[in-house]
């Protein structure tokens, strides 16, 4: 099964469509969508190794796209839209906890969510509820997004074959430990106090 997954990863990281799709995912994965888009732009680098680069610069920059469109769902319409999706993610009550972070640590609460497995769309929609410097925000985000994305990139851009080869090896290992560290951000905020 895993192998018909990565087969398919492969297929979309060489089809004409996969750069829009990478931007769409990094760009709705910042507000609402669930999956990472580091499970795209691993594949779509190794398929194409010279553009690793540029493909992390196209997760970034719709990232903080996103990043900041959840920040202004948050500062106008948090009770609307932006609380039903921290419910969703069942993080209402560690909603005020979260406050306390951005008051006690302020642009590196922000920095964390942006390069940890803590879910970033929770940072953008709460940053904008809690009024966080919006400037502070997209500094925050564009330096702790751009080591995620460019570490990846560069791995990649080094250790290209071997990187696709063990990918192809370990496929079920790394989604494995991709789909825990997703869990790991999550658990980290149901235990906050």
């Amino acid at each position: 099964m895993m192998k018909k997954w990565l087969d398919k990863l492969w297929l979309l990281a060489e089809s004409k469509g996969a750069r829009r799709t990478l931007a769409t995912v990094s760009f709705t994965e910042s507000i609402f969508f669930p999956l990472p888009p580091d499970l795209l732009l691993i594949p779509m680098a190794l398929a194409n190794r010279k553009q690793a680069f540029r493909l992390a610069a196209i997760c970034l920059f719709s990232s903080l796209l996103g990043g900041i469109l959840g920040y202004y769902v948050g500062y106008f319409f948090m009770d609307l839209l932006g609380m039903p999706i921290i419910r969703f993610y069942g993080f209402d009550d560690k909603y005020l906890v979260i406050k306390e972070w951005y008051d006690t640590y302020d642009a590196w609460a922000v920095a964390a969510a942006g390069l940890t497995p803590i879910p970033y769309k929770l940072c953008t929609l709460t940053a904008g509820a809690f009024r966080i410097d919006l400037l502070v925000f997209i500094v925050a985000s564009t330096l702790s997004r751009g080591v995620r994305f460019f570490t990846i990139a560069g791995l990649i851009y080094l250790f290209g074959d071997r990187a696709r080869y063990f990918l192809e090896k370990r496929f079920d290992l790394i989604l494995l430990g991709t789909l825990i560290l997703g869990i790991a951000g999550f658990v980290a905020i149901a235990f906050l106090e």
